[in-house]
């Protein structure tokens, strides 16, 4: 099942990226939840950003993207019908560079528990699609460009939006280079994240393996996201 979906999942990367809807699937260890009570939960925007740049575990290490994976599809899978979930990689700026995308809409035919358990293996499958060089690894980080493609491509109007980044957090770009002692993010332009509800980056310091480190990058997105619109951010390293 595995194999098949991340099949499917390099087509439609290298197809240039096509709307992926999950309509029939079946995953042992899930709980579907029931219509009435899914039917019950107000509609939301996910969108899920999966930093592909070489300093990002993600890309190389199969236990913190199973882990990442885990955790996201637990999101996934507490959302409401007509929610909407968008899946993004980024890195380098060229958009030729991340043409994989994967939009759907929770619905009977896209159900959360089975939306869910197709991200997840996504996510967890990073490693192997880079090893297998059906995702290519980028020399650089552009995560505030990312950022302002995602406002003006898909915004914070009309539902409840939060955005997650399965990131390091270490911008390294014509912006900043995070990782230089004394950088400090560049403040965004206006708010374009106004009226959204909560930026998570997942993985902030992962890799320095500096505890310092951890707490002034967690700092400086925890400024940004505040001063772009964002009602609340979350930075972890580890859960």
């Amino acid at each position: 099942m595995l194999k098949l979906m991340l099949a499917a999942v390099t087509a439609v990367g290298l197809s240039g990226g096509t709307t992926y809807l999950v309509q029939r699937a079946t995953h042992s260890g899930i709980i579907p939840v029931s219509y009435n009570d899914q039917a019950a939960v107000p509609a939301q925007r996910l969108i899920i950003g999966l930093d592909i740049s070489k300093s990002n575990p993600l890309v190389d290490d199969p236990a913190f993207a199973a882990k990442v994976g885990q955790r996201i599809a637990g999101i996934v899978r507490g959302l409401g019908f007509a929610s909407e979930v968008h899946v993004r990689t980024f890195g380098s700026f060229e958009a030729s560079s991340n043409p994989f995308y994967f939009d759907t809409q929770i619905s009977t035919k896209a159900r959360p528990e089975t939306v869910a358990a197709e991200v997840q293996r996504l996510i967890a499958g990073t490693p192997l699609l880079v090893a297998r060089g059906k995702w290519v690894s980028q020399e650089r980080t552009n995560i505030l460009a990312f950022m302002d493609n995602v406002s003006n491509s898909i915004g914070c109007a009309k539902l409840p939006t939060t955005v997650i980044l399965a990131s390091d957090g270490i911008e390294d770009s014509e912006y900043v280079q995070l990782q230089d002692n004394g950088a400090h993010l560049p403040a965004p332009d206006g708010k374009p994240f106004r009226g959204c509800r909560e930026l998570t980056i997942l993985g902030v310091g992962q890799g320095t393996r500096s505890p310092m480190e951890t707490v002034r990058l967690r700092r400086e997105w925890s400024r940004w996201a505040q001063a772009a619109g964002f009602a609340h951010f979350t930075g972890l390293n580890d859960w």
